[in-house]
């Protein structure tokens, strides 16, 4: 593999959402049992997603449309009324999207000239004047768990928490270093390290959010972001260390960051406890008592099919080989690099395309062998650069308030749920304040327990998973917003996005 690409081509979905915030601070929001549009929700939820459609894209404007989640568009009719539905015409439901320097967005009907506005409540298009009241603040609806992709040099941003710094210098994202938390708060972004630190504007890492870690941030239609103090400094990779930092004078796009998912990286050991490691750059043996770089890979895992890729630090992924070898040499979409997978009480096994299940040969060598799995091809599995999760399920993220005593699952800030692995798949959970989760006989948690649970995690996508609660039910979201475990069955409320 000639070079190897850390970052789609294209931009994914995902990367393409965002939530639009009026300037009374409420988001733009598709009622769709009534097929209109308001403006009076205060958190982002699905409802107040919107996916952004570009068909045309200059410097500083673009035309798109704007798709809900439910596959329905924002249209905006002859007498300046907004509605929910499918385009009549050509143009119908496309907007000159405008990018203006204080990180806000104007959307301006293309038929008839006006701008979208709200009122606090309702959302119309009847004015061909802009002013304060056609601002929209975008959110990105990414999951708040993220890496910085710097096109400009081609590395991750990456925290150093014992220099207090952050370099854009990682050139794969496989350290829990490269992992950020994007916090929003009145309007302002704040940046937190895996190690719970903040980016400030003096270019150090502080212990805690104020006004001096507050970023104001540019947002382009596929996951492209630039952050600001809001006083005319710009962060970007600056000196021959790219050490990132405020500076007023970066290069043409030397500002411009990818926003994307943290990637799953996880480590695989084998009955014998020994990781699973590349040796003499495409070979793979279960030979290696330490972790090391080249003991992780990037689960790469597709829900719909249960179908699992796992990329090696070189860039090249798992596949089966002659002699049913197993090499780290495949490439993207290979065939032989797709293995089924299947879960057994946090132990997973893998089927490759010939049908057999992988598994250690005597001389340590990876190989697909076994036409029935045991023990041999049953392999231990971490999660190598997550020491925390942030859940969102489908109705928020889980995390507390302070007026319940009950973990909720639909926050529109979440906590971090810091793992303490204690054996393969199987994790306790602590609350932020140290203190353990504990489980009520009603089967909801609180986040004070004295004494550690086990919970078990099984992968069931990139970047999604399921909890097997100490209870023996899996762990869902409820509509009502009180996280529960009371499910037999692994239903979409059972799926979580970390």
């Amino acid at each position: 593999m000639d070079e190897v690409e850390w970052t789609p081509r294209h931009p994914k979905p995902e990367n393409l959402r965002v939530g639009l915030i009026s300037w009374a601070g409420s988001y733009l929001t598709y009622e769709p049992y009534k097929s209109t549009v308001t403006a009076t929700a205060k958190g982002l939820g699905r409802r107040q997603t919107w996916e952004i459609l570009v068909s045309n894209e200059h410097d500083t404007q673009a035309v798109v449309r704007l798709r809900s989640l439910q596959g329905l568009y924002l249209l905006c009719e002859a007498d300046g009324s907004l509605c929910y539905g499918r385009p009549r015409a050509s143009h119908h439901g496309c907007f000159l999207l405008r990018f203006h320097r204080n990180g806000k967005w104007t959307l301006q009907c293309i038929i008839s000239g006006r701008y979208l506005e709200s009122d606090g409540e309702d959302v119309f298009c009847h004015s061909r004047v802009l002013s304060a009241y056609h601002m929209w603040t975008p959110r990105p609806a990414l999951h708040v768990h993220v890496i910085l992709y710097s096109p400009f040099n081609q590395c991750f941003a990456r925290a150093d928490p014992t220099m207090c710094r952050v370099w854009v210098d990682a050139p794969v994202p496989c350290l829990e270093e490269c992992g950020f938390l994007l916090h929003f708060q009145d309007g302002c972004y704040h940046l937190e390290t895996s190690t719970h630190f903040f980016l400030s504007h003096v270019d150090r890492l502080v212990s805690q959010p104020s006004t001096q870690t507050a970023f104001h941030m540019q947002v382009r239609p596929g996951g492209l972001v630039a952050f600001s103090d809001g006083e005319g400094g710009i962060l970007y990779a600056q000196g021959t260390s790219l050490l990132l930092g405020l500076g007023s004078n970066p290069h043409r796009g030397e500002e411009w960051f990818i926003l994307q998912r943290c990637p799953t990286w996880v480590s695989l050991r084998s009955k014998s406890r020994k990781f699973l490691s590349i040796f003499y750059d495409v070979e793979v043996y279960a030979a290696s008592e330490h972790l090391t770089p080249l003991s992780l890979f990037q689960f790469e895992s597709d829900k719909e099919s249960c179908t699992l890729q796992l990329r090696s630090t070189n860039g090249c992924y798992l596949a089966q080989r002659r002699h049913r070898i197993v090499m780290a040499d495949g490439y993207p979409r290979e065939p032989d690099t797709f293995f089924r997978m299947h879960w057994n009480c946090g132990r997973i096994t893998l089927q490759s395309p010939n049908g057999r299940f992988l598994g250690i040969a005597p001389n340590s060598l990876l190989m697909a062998n076994a036409t029935t799995p045991g023990p041999n091809e049953e392999f231990g599995i971490l999660l190598a650069n997550r020491p925390f999760l942030v859940l969102r399920g489908r109705y928020g993220y889980v995390g507390t308030l302070s007026e319940h005593d009950l973990l909720q699952c639909n926050m529109d800030q979440p906590d971090c749920i810091h793992l303490l692995p204690c054996r393969q798949g199987i994790y306790h959970f602590q609350a932020q304040g140290g203190a353990f989760w504990s489980i009520t006989s009603f089967g909801t948690f609180r986040p004070w327990g004295k004494f550690a649970l086990n919970f078990c995690i099984e992968l069931q996508g990139s970047n999604l998973l399921t909890v097997l609660a100490p209870n023996g039910f899996y762990m869902r979201s409820d509509r009502s917003g009180t996280l529960l475990a009371d499910s037999e069955d692994i239903t979409k409320e059972c799926i979580w996005e970390f």
